[in-house]
């Protein structure tokens, strides 16, 4: 509730101050009366949407829904107007007008194709602990799909799920948060995410949202349901959940670790991971680790253990890259593609699909392929 607070007053702020400097320049010069008091209009239906969304709001997919939308409105009318106001005193004000009006394009953009502007990033893995029978391994990893945001829509992951089959992985792993919060989120995907293909199948761990902790539930007993009836939609598609365990992945006379668990985050995320338990029985081998949050790498994994490359998500790159920059750096060191400590590797995975922010700018939805390389 608090983050919903501080981010109703952001968008006060963001569409009040605009909105006041461009009244005081412009509009008040206007001789018409009735066009002045029209120039309000839009932002008081807004504020009206806005006292009605945030007034209502809970973490289901009709709310989370109407929120979208609500976002989706306000950022392509205000950051533009914010904008122009920026860069009025600066420049004269046509061509203020026209970056405003390429930045509501841009964010129409990112709103409508940018969320299905699937993009496949190749990254190469050399380590010298990895087994010559694995030498051109090819992992694809997928993190933070987030299906109750994408309604019944299916066509945009089967779209996605076609370019992956292309890519002919050996491994499929995914990092976690499937779900919103809601196990029937998943409901109408099912058969699209059942026709993954790779070798050596599909592997997957819980993310924060999984848990369903961000809605309020009666009893624990409901909670524990919608997380028992996950796990059994992912074993209906195929996929094998590693809750806090191994499995040890075969080739050519040789062997590696994959290791999962379960979400082990800061406060307020839930940390329901036991690596040491997970780990059990892997020493000596080449370990790959699934680990929904990358905060792990640098909590846990880098100072009790030796494991030479973890898969994360969790950052989604905040969904916004620009020139280089996103906002997520300012909460995760690791939040983007590939980070290096000695002989020990992490690997973020900016995610497939989006959350409550309905778009994504410059950082498009990712497909990783992993190839292990030995030195």
């Amino acid at each position: 509730m608090r983050h919903l607070l501080l981010l109703f007053l952001f968008f006060i702020v963001l569409m009040g101050l605009p909105d006041w400097y461009i009244y005081r320049r412009y509009v008040s010069r206007w001789k018409q009366v009735w066009m002045r008091r029209l120039y309000w209009l839009p932002s008081t239906l807004l504020l009206i949407g806005m006292f009605i969304t945030f007034g209502t709001y809970e973490p289901r997919p009709e709310a989370m829904n109407r929120l979208s939308l609500l976002l989706i409105v306000f950022l392509c009318i205000n950051v533009p107007k914010a904008i122009f106001a920026l860069l009025s005193p600066l420049c004269k004000s046509h061509i203020g007008l026209a970056i405003a009006l390429f930045t509501m394009a841009y964010l129409v953009f990112g709103a409508t194709e940018g969320k299905q502007h699937f993009q496949v990033k190749e990254v190469t893995i050399e380590s010298e602990a990895l087994p010559r029978g694995f030498d051109g391994y090819r992992i694809v990893q997928l993190s933070d799909i987030h299906t109750g945001s994408l309604g019944n829509d299916t066509a945009p992951m089967l779209k996605a799920v076609n370019i992956i089959n292309r890519l002919q992985p050996d491994l499929i792993v995914f990092t976690g948060d499937l779900v919103n919060n809601l196990a029937s989120e998943l409901d109408a995907f099912i058969p699209v995410f059942s026709q993954l293909k790779a070798k050596h199948g599909v592997y997957s761990v819980l993310g924060n949202h999984d848990y369903s902790t961000y809605i309020k539930w009666d009893t624990p007993q409901q909670q524990e349901a919608q997380l028992d009836s996950l796990k059994a939609k992912q074993a209906r598609m195929g996929w094998t959940l590693l809750n806090n365990r191994h499995v040890k992945l075969h080739q050519q006379n040789d062997s590696i670790a994959l290791i999962g668990v379960e979400n082990s985050g800061r406060p307020p995320f839930p940390d329901h991971a036991r690596l040491s338990e997970a780990m059990t029985g892997t020493a000596g081998m080449f370990q790959i680790l699934l680990s929904h949050d990358p905060s792990h790498w640098r909590r846990e994994v880098l100072p009790k253990t030796d494991i030479q490359l973890m898969l994360a998500g969790h950052t989604h790159a905040m969904q916004t890259r620009i020139f280089g920059f996103t906002p997520a750096q300012f909460v995760y060191p690791e939040n983007d593609g590939l980070y290096q400590e000695g002989e020990q590797m992490l690997y973020v995975n900016i995610g497939l699909g989006h959350l409550l922010y309905p778009m994504r700018l410059g950082a498009w939805p990712e497909i990783t392929l992993l190839t292990l390389k030995a030195k």
